[in-house]
């Protein structure tokens, strides 16, 4: 089988949208933080708890989409510790996010073992299961691979739309791109700079946290150390790659996870003869150098990393 063989197969577009889905949720989630002004380096360890927290509602016997609200609910309330030392407090978001990624990441393992000190081998849950929408996954090629997934999957694409027209077709989302580009002329409208930027910041981490439960809840049955393996350093760069705009933050999730279920169906048609180090590496390589060359080009926020004061004209 070469790669044409492999690109026209319904289960490597499938899992190309399965492996892009957390991504999606991660990435948006960092573009309406930086969209904001603020760097959230605290994706990796936020995304990890979201994991962790979803996984371990359902286990202890609460409902999927009650485990998925959850861990929207323990990413805001990271979010809000973030912006409290960032927003208010003016501190450096880079040091910040990496404190944030930190603390979740530990934390979540912590949870983990306390709440199942006696599990040797990670306890499973039932997780959502793929829904065939009618109609439409009875399309050829395409909708066995982008009709018949879980709900969560489908909720991603939803969040895209829904940003996409939050960000750029209300006030409110004129105010949080405003807040990244010119926070004094948001001042000078009377809005208050802290609470949007406050906002922007939980409602992205929030998104970060529903990105880590998909791992446990629908990619997967159970909870295990490392299980994020670097995905929100990825959606930092995906960022980056798509310009700060939804949907080039799309594209960018969708063209990472097709090289990743690319280079595992080329590695098992290889066999030993190429290491598959080659392989693993391949798709972190390859972003790498797609957000090089897309970085000379994009137009950041003028405000991201800059701390705002009340009052300051300087």
């Amino acid at each position: 089988m070469d790669i044409l063989e492999i690109l026209l197969t319904t289960g490597f577009w499938a899992a190309t949208l399965r492996i892009a889905t957390p991504l999606i949720f991660g990435t948006l989630g960092e573009l309406i933080c930086e969209r904001a002004g603020v760097l959230n380096l605290g994706i990796e360890g936020i995304m990890t708890m979201g994991a962790m927290a979803g996984w371990m509602w359902v286990y202890q016997g609460g409902d999927l989409w009650g485990g998925l609200a959850f861990a929207a609910f323990i990413g805001m309330l990271f979010g809000l510790l973030h912006s409290s030392f960032t927003v208010y407090l003016g501190l450096s978001q880079h040091v910040t996010g990496i404190g944030i990624t930190l603390l979740a990441s530990s934390l979540s393992y912590f949870v983990f073992r306390m709440l199942l000190p006696d599990a040797t081998t990670p306890p499973k849950i039932e997780p959502f299961q793929p829904y065939a929408i009618p109609v439409l996954s009875d399309l050829p090629l395409l909708g066995p691979s982008v009709f018949t997934q879980t709900p969560m999957t489908y909720l991603a694409l939803i969040c895209v739309a829904v940003i996409w027209y939050g960000l750029y077709r209300t006030p409110v989302g004129l105010a949080v791109r405003m807040a990244g580009e010119n926070p004094l002329a948001v001042e000078a409208q009377g809005i208050d700079v802290l609470a949007i930027r406050t906002g922007a910041v939980m409602v992205g981490s929030a998104l970060m946290s529903v990105g880590g439960a998909f791992l446990t809840m629908s990619a997967f049955d159970a909870f295990y150390f490392g299980m994020v393996n670097g995905r929100g350093w990825i959606c930092v760069a995906l960022v980056i790659f798509a310009s700060w705009r939804p949907g080039k933050a799309l594209l960018g999730a969708l063209l990472f996870a097709g090289i990743d279920a690319l280079q595992v169906r080329v590695q098992q048609v290889s066999g030993a003869a190429i290491p598959y180090q080659f392989f693993l590496m391949a798709p972190y390589v390859l972003s790498i150098l797609a957000m090089v060359i897309m970085a000379r080009r994009a137009a950041y926020p003028k405000a991201l990393l800059v701390p705002f004061r009340r009052g300051d004209r300087a």
